[in-house]
This record gives structure tokens, C-alpha cells and sequence, in this order.
């Protein structure tokens, strides 16, 4: 049996669901600014697992309960530790599994940028398939300013943002605001302190009504597409159409655009 999201505890997390399958999952270790543990990544993991196998979960909300910090990054005092190199070489892995588990979670994310996103923080905002930001939010990747490097964010910035603006990023180390990272492909939207939680509401809403069986085919196939030969890619979408024309979803798709009715969808 799957497990579910509301029924699974968490020492730094928060999550609820809403009757309509919105999951919010809540980064909620304010006394660190929700820096990347190991626990809060190994919790982060378990909860989007829970959620994409739980079938009332439609769409996945990541928030943050810091009230100006969506997340500041990796924990460095795990950097400068004496634990063997090989350990620290095995905890790194779990950056790759959570992005990767966003890419294949067969549910839209929305990454509800609240505060800073930073370092390590900003691959998983990136790794969400929709960013919303507050106006007082900021985005970068500063470690070079200690030292270290964005190495496992570097592949999705790279993936969204212009070659020479990551660049820029990546060696100076700056900041960005909320409205200059939607010009740079970051953010999708950046609302008002006021207008922010309706905005992010709204996105979820709409994202949890879709057919749950086409958005998981169509959510597959973004991902796998993306690294794909042109010509490959084409006849890989091409099945995932077939597969699409196959589902009851679609057929009721289409036959409540003609009868001008709102759909319902099975999930089959």
C-alpha cells in the first residue's frame, strides 16, 4: 500500500492536502533558515514519494515557513567536518535523487518561493516544473564566496537560464531579484506579499483539476525529452500521443469541449 502524505510525520516538514489533492509541503526549520540537512533532504524525499504514489494527490506545492527564507542552501558546517570523504561523497547523492524524483513525479510542482532562494535551494526551485516568487525574494548561488561551487545545481541552471547569465551566477556569486530571475527564465510569476499565497492557490487549483492520467504522460514525457536527439524525441512523443488517444481522459476531454461542460475525469 502506498503511503500517504497526511498520515507520515516529520521533524522538518510541514503538509496538508486539500479536498481538491493540492499537497503543501512546508521546509519548517526556521532556526536554520531551512538549510539542507541531511534529515530535511531525507524527509523532502519521503514526502514527494508519498505523494506521488498517493492517488488523491494531483499537484505538489513546495512552501517554506521561514518568513523571509525559502531555503538558504546546503548546511555548510557539513562541509568542513572530518567525516570521511567517501561518506560525504554518498550524502551528496541525495541532491540528484530529489531532483530527479521531481522530474518523475508525474505530478505538476509549483515551487511557492516566499523568501531567498539559494544555493542548493535554488536546483530544487529549478527542479519544480512552475516557480512563483514573492517580490521581496532573491535569488543566487553565493558559494562561491566560501569557497565551494554549485556543482550539483549547475546541470538545471544551465537547463533554464541563458548561458552567459548562469555564468554570471555561478563565478560572481550575486544575488538577483525575484523580477530580474523571471527575465532570466527562473520564475514564472512574481506577485506581491499581498496577492502571493491567492496567486500560488490559484496555480495549484488549476493544476490539481487537470486529467491526472494525461498530466502524469505529459509530465513524463517533458523530462525524458528534453536531453533527446530532435529526431528521437519526435517519434518518442509521437508514441506518448498514442498512449495519450488511448486514455478514457482524453475521449471525455474532448466530448465535454463539445457538449460545453466541465470534464470528469476518471484517471483512466
Amino acid at each position: 500500500m502506498a503511503a500517504q502524505l497526511s498520515k507520515m510525520p516529520y521533524e522538518t516538514l510541514l503538509h496538508e492536502i486539500t479536498s481538491s489533492g493540492v499537497a503543501t509541503i512546508t521546509l519548517n526549520q526556521p532556526d536554520t533558515r531551512n538549510a539542507l540537512s541531511e534529515r530535511l533532504l531525507e524527509e523532502l524525499i519521503a514526502a514527494l514519494e508519498a505523494a506521488r504514489d498517493d492517488p488523491v494527490v494531483r499537484c505538489v506545492v513546495l512552501a517554506s515557513s521561514h518568513e523571509k527564507v525559502f531555503s538558504s542552501g546546503a548546511n555548510l558546517s557539513g562541509f568542513g567536518d572530518a567525516s570521511p570523504l567517501v561518506h560525504k561523497h554518498f550524502g551528496s547523492a541525495r541532491f540528484p535523487r530529489l531532483f530527479r524524483l521531481l522530474g518523475e513525479l508525474g505530478k505538476p510542482s509549483i515551487c511557492a518561493a516566499s523568501g531567498h532562494v539559494l544555493a542548493g535551494a535554488l536546483g530544487i526551485a529549478l527542479a519544480c516544473d512552475l516557480v512563483i516568487a514573492r517580490e521581496e525574494a532573491t535569488f543566487g548561488t553565493p558559494e562561491i564566496d566560501v569557497g565551494a561551487f554549485p556543482f550539483m545545481i549547475m546541470a538545471l541552471i544551465y537547463r533554464n537560464v541563458p548561458r552567459k547569465k548562469t555564468t554570471e551566477m555561478l563565478l560572481l556569486g550575486e544575488r538577483i531579484t525575484a523580477e530580474d530571475a523571471r527575465q532570466a527564465g527562473i520564475v514564472n510569476r512574481v506577485e506581491s506579499a499581498d496577492t502571493f499565497d491567492a496567486a500560488v492557490a490559484e496555480w495549484a487549483e488549476r493544476l490539481a483539476a487537470k486529467s491526472p492520467v494525461v498530466m502524469r504522460l505529459g509530465k513524463d514525457a517533458m523530462f525524458r525529452q528534453q536531453d533527446m536527439a530532435f529526431l528521437d524525441a519526435l517519434d518518442y512523443l509521437r508514441a506518448q500521443l498514442s498512449l495519450a488517444l488511448s486514455t478514457e481522459d482524453l475521449t471525455e476531454g474532448v466530448t465535454a469541449f463539445f457538449e460545453k461542460r466541465e470534464p470528469r475525469w476518471t484517471g483512466s
